[in-house]
């Protein structure tokens, strides 16, 4: 194509303002000396047992401290873990929930965020979390170095890797059609979510993982840029209210989200359907074998009867208003139960 020239998606450094992003293989094999040779030599690292024993040893024998992040839901792990907390500079090492629990104690402490993502969240690219219970922060907080190591943030086992993956589409999809879209979210999540198609028509012995993570980090970008409205309205609620894993709860969601905005916005739909090599009536269906296959809210615990509670947050958020022709409460229990 005219106007194009090679570029090697498969390693790089990428500055953004006062954020920089360091992208390629290997990364988390050499993040001490990365951290230390760019002054981050005094830091407390967060992370998971399970992300931990993939990483260099230096990596947490070079910490000032080491804190465990349990499960559960971020305002809770980040209040516990910032009354431990003595240095301003974090390292966060893990999933979405490691990174913005350390966002969260650094919006509220001051200092300074180095992520490591190890599954597709794309925390690791928005100034986008929940604050520590109790708290207030001036502002939220975005992570100023991200080491990206594609084989790491895609290594999960093949269905919750799935799952990871719609939930880093579904950044690029809802940020196409708010009012805070504009030419450069747009290229960056209709690329975004080309690059996880891509990737995911793959086998996994054939896969390419750099492809697949760059996907998720331009659709990351896209969300931090242009927001979000419908799908991740509905599904945040869900995950707080119903106790559905984050990542499955986008995975079951998305097809429907995306049907029910065809018509409300039928461009962006019709763009990201090309995006994914398909068309705008066949993007559930599309979105679906992307996931691995349909997936269903009933399957991770969710009871029935908490759907009314959730429909009662989803209505009270602002952010729906953000949705072209905002669903009334009966297409919303529609969009729900479609995935139950």
């Amino acid at each position: 194509m005219a106007g194009q020239f090679p570029f090697d998606q498969d390693s790089f450094q990428w500055r953004d303002g006062e954020r920089t992003i360091l992208f390629g293989e290997g990364a988390l094999a050499g993040a001490a000396d990365t951290l230390a040779d760019r002054g981050w030599e005094r830091y407390e690292l967060l992370t998971t047992r399970r992300a931990l024993g993939g990483a260099p040893v230096a990596l947490a024998e070079e910490a000032v401290a080491v804190h465990e992040v349990p499960p559960g839901a971020v305002p809770e792990i980040a209040a516990r873990i910032l009354a431990e907390v003595s240095v301003p500079t974090l390292v966060a090492l893990g999933g979405g929930r490691v990174i913005d629990s350390a966002k969260a104690i650094a919006a509220v402490r001051g200092g300074r965020v180095c992520a490591i993502p190890t599954t597709l969240s794309g925390a690791e690219m928005t100034t986008i979390h929940r604050l520590p219970e109790g708290a207030q922060a001036p502002r939220l907080h975005r992570p100023e170095l991200v080491i990206a190591d594609p084989p790491e943030m895609t290594g999960q086992p093949e269905d919750e890797m799935r799952a990871s993956a719609m939930n880093a589409l579904a950044h690029g999809a809802d940020s196409l059609y708010t009012p805070l879209a504009n030419p450069v979210s747009r290229m960056a999540a209709l690329r975004g979510a080309e690059l996880i198609a891509t990737a995911l028509d793959a086998d996994r012995a054939d896969r390419d993982a750099a492809e697949l993570a760059l996907g998720s980090l331009l659709c990351a970008y896209a969300l931090d840029s242009a927001l979000f409205s419908l799908h991740h309205v509905i599904c945040q609620t869900l995950v707080r209210v119903l106790g559905t894993p984050h990542a499955e709860t986008n995975a079951a969601i998305l097809p429907r989200a995306l049907e029910a905005l065809r018509d409300r916005t039928p461009a962006a739909i019709a763009a990201l359907a090309d995006s994914l090599g398909t068309t705008a009536d066949e993007i559930g269906l599309r979105t679906e074998q992307l996931a691995g296959g349909r997936r269903h809210l009933a399957d991770h615990g969710a009871n029935i009867e908490d759907i009314d509670p959730a429909l009662d947050t989803i209505l009270e958020r602002g952010e729906l208003q953000m949705t072209p022709n905002p669903p009334d409460r009966s297409e919303l229990e529609r969009i729900i139960r479609s995935a139950w």
